[in-house]
């Protein structure tokens, strides 16, 4: 698709896509500030052991996910999904500056907690507003663009951390704990911005009273599409092997990368996946969400083998760079699908299990990824090679289960 017609497309999006972009890519801007360096910090400054980080990261995420589901159902049944966004963005943006204060692990996993908890409360209210706000031929545009904002804030985010470190402790293969407390001080800007930006300027969508009285009762896994139920049940496989990225970031570190050199490589990552995620998600409108999950989770096998097998730190900067382009094709094509099959009334409940199930899968998925690093008790593991083999082999079961076992399915009408 000519640039032209992408510009012409993307001035025609509601004001909704914007706001919620907009306070993505602020909240971005502050939490990968702080969330890329805290496996080193929990690493270099606190001594977690790797099933230490992979058990934070997953029970943090696990947990939280859990409020997903709620927070999308009774967005469905009190018709708003405004008001419970908000307050999942306040309550992250309240609880990271907490982690300046941080000297011990369990007391990182508290406030890493929290902030999931607004994450949960937040996420599918979200998605939702999105999918009420736009019509079925743009979904995959306006959740690309959703995600190239939110990690075009990503991508600054870091090149902050990176000034900041820079600016401190530069050349150190190591994290001080001075410089984490220092990003976590300046994180606190962007947060605000983002609350106060999501509060003037999205709105919810009215929608008509019959509608109102479907949604009151069409909330039962029963009856949610047998699609959508299998595509839970692929995405959840897909996820047990997909570890936190705290695990790619140990591996470069583990090749030679210091931390500048991890920053650099996240700038990448983050650089190749703004660029993507629009076209991508644009394309997915033209030629179908599947083909570019399918391609997307293709890519993501054949980078997870070159991590289990690369030798030196620039080959693990290539890679990760790469892995930009898996999450441009599936991280909003797989958003858009989800509205794709499902009724507009069942919306927010669809998003609140589709995140849930995934990040539910998180925990065990960092626990099984730490064992096979590191092991456990008198067990040494197999090396920290062993999780992103078990990755791909994962993505590939999802990815033939996805093409032979979930039909193929058509768009829903806009609500």
């Amino acid at each position: 698709m000519s640039q032209p017609i992408i510009r012409s497309r993307l001035t025609k999006l509601p004001r909704n896509i914007w706001a919620v972009t907009a306070t993505s890519f602020l909240t971005d801007v502050s939490s990968e500030m702080v969330f890329n360096l805290l496996p080193l910090f929990l690493a270099n400054v606190l001594g977690a052991k790797t099933a230490v980080i992979g058990l934070i990261e997953g029970l943090a995420e696990s947990t939280a996910s859990l409020l997903k589901i709620i927070s999308g159902r009774l967005s469905d049944k009190w018709h708003t999904r405004k008001n419970p966004t908000i307050l999942g963005y306040t309550i992250s943006t309240l609880a990271k500056p907490l982690l300046y204060f941080a000297t011990t692990q369990w007391g990182v996993l508290l406030i890493r907690f929290a902030d999931r908890v607004g994450k949960g409360i937040r996420t599918a209210p979200r998605d939702a507003l999105i999918a009420d706000s736009i019509t079925p031929e743009q979904r995959g545009l306006a959740y690309g663009l959703h995600r190239a904002g939110d990690t075009a804030g990503a991508m600054l985010g870091i090149l902050f951390a990176l000034g900041i470190v820079w600016s401190t402790q530069a050349g150190n293969l190591t994290l001080q704990h001075t410089t984490f407390q220092r990003v976590v001080l300046w994180s606190i800007i962007p947060a605000l911005l983002a609350v106060i930006i999501l509060a003037i300027a999205a709105q919810d969508i009215p929608q008509s009273t019959h509608l109102q009285k479907q949604k009151q009762t069409t909330l039962s896994w029963k009856q949610l599409d047998n699609s959508f139920r299998r595509f839970l049940i692929i995405i959840t496989l897909f996820t047990l092997g997909n570890s936190a990225d705290a695990f790619l970031i140990l591996r470069a570190q583990e090749r030679g990368l210091t931390v500048l050199g991890v920053l650099g490589m996240l700038a990448t990552f983050n650089l190749v996946y703004a660029l993507l995620s629009g076209p991508l998600g644009s394309l997915s409108d033209r030629v179908g969400r599947r083909q570019l999950i399918i391609g997307g989770w293709l890519v993501y096998a054949a980078l997870y083998l070159g991590f289990a097998l690369a030798q030196t730190a620039w080959q693990i900067w290539v890679l990760y760079g790469l892995y930009g382009i898996y999450y441009g094709a599936v991280e909003g094509t797989a958003k858009a699908f989800v509205a794709d099959l499902v009724k507009p009334e069942q919306r927010g409940t669809a998003f609140g299990l589709y995140n849930a199930a995934v990040g539910t899968a998180v925990l065990p998925a960092n626990l099984i990824a730490g064992i096979l690093w590191q092991g456990i008790g008198s067990w040494s593991g197999f090396g920290p090679h062993t999780p992103f083999l078990f990755g791909a082999t994962l993505a590939l079961t999802a990815l033939f289960l996805f093409q032979f076992w979930l039909p193929k399915q058509k768009l829903e009408e806009p609500a």
